[in-house]
């Protein structure tokens, strides 16, 4: 099987590579379009090693760009178009970016920019206007569709999604410049998950995100098509399944939730029998929320742990999880080292940090304190979570190393809290984090949003601590319970606890 776009651009040119908004783009045009943004990148002086980042929406621009960097020899970094001008301002000065390139309709945020950019990084507008940005589609109107005589193989430099502070850059190395097989951001997915050139794909989530990027690459270098979401709606999702014979799709929790939320008319009319594997990730996905998608798709879901570090992988399909509630798998990339505070290896069943040894080191982008917290002293890394493993090899996720809540001396769960609440019919959602406390440090405070026709009264809470308190104990149970509207979360489903801090001033 070939394992390039421009292998599948020469065989079969008005193959469909990309569905947007009901709007195809070939291979052969794809390609084009990949060959004129890698001469734009070596045009405008940028050398092996540099950095070229974007602000985009959801579409072609973001999958051609990934290509022309891997033409061209350098570093691509796509920047979440959801940040402040603040925070975008950091992410293109950290990754040292020569050359950005911003969607019009994102123009505010260009604009905001501006005056910080200067000279220093060459920059251009798609599609709408933003003033005084050069428009990109005049300038590679006058580039050349063909290769570059100088290709080398560049990589994607993606930034952690900063859940709990600011984001990252992962940096590997770069490949050899005579290497000429497979692209590093589709090798391994290609197998893990069985892409070939009948992939039918569904990407839900925005493109600035790791696994919606690389999952998409990956099918158009094995020959598939890939059907992107300009913005997740769950009725237009079904739809997408339903007419196009989507047989791969990839979705977060909180997009089961509103899949789920649905009537229930319209989900017992839901059919797509060539939909074979819905993968799922990024966020801890709650067993009665998983087991209800099980019962509804059939034994289709694919579930994987792993995340922008690469640092290792594990998978479970429905059959393993439906023994095994709970777990994200065993190991398929790497293995897993459970260790306690002092790096000393733990036996099956109990809990402490998870790492990962057997895979290639990553270090984060001119950040080596930071590489330094996630690697022990082994040289083995982390996603930088708590869990522990069965005696068969399935991990069980239980937290994350930063999340934890130190009260009374007492190390608190907030993914184990949250669990407890959400078995309860009171409760539709909930996120727990932990607030300074002059007696014990920190308590746990529990943010719930209400099932509907649930109370968010005394009584309720009184009943949600009476709940808390037979299943987690005296110690566990939340400090404070409070009633929201909603909780905070990423585009790719995490929970964001430094906003659900904020909203108290805590």
């Amino acid at each position: 099987m070939s394992t390039d776009l421009r292998d599948w651009a020469a065989r079969d040119p008005s193959r469909p590579a990309i569905v947007v908004d009901g709007e195809t783009v070939g291979y052969g045009e794809l390609e084009a379009r990949a060959n004129r943004l890698a001469r734009l990148i070596g045009e405008s002086g940028l050398a092996r090693g540099d950095h070229v980042a974007a602000i985009l929406g959801n579409g072609w621009l973001s999958l051609a760009m990934a290509w022309a960097a891997w033409r061209a020899g350098v570093y691509f970094t796509p920047i979440a178009n959801s940040l402040s001008a603040v925070d975008a301002l950091k992410i293109v000065r950290d990754c040292e970016a020569r050359l950005l390139i911003v969607d019009g309709h994102h123009r505010e945020l260009a604009l905001a920019m501006t005056p910080a950019l200067g000279n220093e990084v060459q920059r251009y507008a798609f599609g709408p206007a933003i003033a005084n940005w050069p428009a990109l589609e005049d300038r590679l109107a006058a580039l050349a569709a063909t290769p570059r005589d100088d290709e080398v193989p560049g990589a994607l430099m993606l930034y952690t999604s900063g859940t709990t502070g600011a984001p990252k850059g992962v940096w590997r190395p770069l490949p050899d410049p005579a290497y000429r097989g497979t692209p590093t951001f589709a090798g391994d997915l290609l197998a893990l998950f069985g892409l070939d050139e009948h992939t039918r794909y569904l990407s839900t989530a925005p493109l600035y995100h790791a696994a919606p990027l690389r999952f998409s690459l990956a099918v158009t270098a094995c020959g598939g098509t890939v059907w992107i979401m300009r913005r997740f709606d769950a009725r237009e999702a079904l739809r997408l399944l339903e007419q196009n014979g989507i047989t791969h799709s990839q979705w977060v929790p909180t997009m089961m939730q509103r899949l789920l939320a649905l009537p229930v008319a319209e989900r017992d009319a839901f059919h797509a029998p060539a939909h074979r594997i819905a993968i799922h990730a990024a966020a801890p996905c709650p067993v009665p929320v998983k087991r209800a998608m099980i019962d509804w798709w059939g034994p289709i879901l694919l579930e994987y742990y792993s995340g922008s570090e690469g640092v290792g992988l594990t998978l479970i399909d429905s059959h393993e999880w439906l023994q095994r509630p709970g777990s994200v798998g065993r190991a398929y990339k790497g293995t897993i080292q459970v260790v306690d505070d002092a790096f000393e290896p733990l036996p099956s069943g109990q809990t402490g940090n998870v790492y990962f040894s057997g895979v290639p080191a990553f270090r984060y982008f001119k950040a080596d304190e930071k590489t330094a917290a996630r690697t022990s002293p082994q040289g083995w890394q982390t996603l930088g979570d708590v869990g522990w493993v069965d005696t068969d090899g399935y991990l069980y996720l239980t937290d994350r190393q930063d999340d934890m809540i130190i009260s009374g001396g007492v190390n608190l769960y907030p993914q184990e809290i949250e669990a407890a609440l959400l078995e309860s019919p009171l409760v539709a959602d909930c996120g727990v984090v932990g607030v300074p406390d002059a007696d014990f440090g920190e308590r746990a405070v529990a943010f719930v949003v209400p099932a509907p026709g649930a109370g968010d009264d005394p009584a309720a809470r009184d009943a949600l601590d009476a709940w808390c308190l037979e299943r987690l104990g005296r110690v566990k149970r939340p400090g404070r319970i409070e009633f929201v509207a909603d909780l905070p979360y990423s585009p790719t489903g995490k929970l964001l606890r430094r906003e659900l801090r904020a909203r108290r001033g805590t």
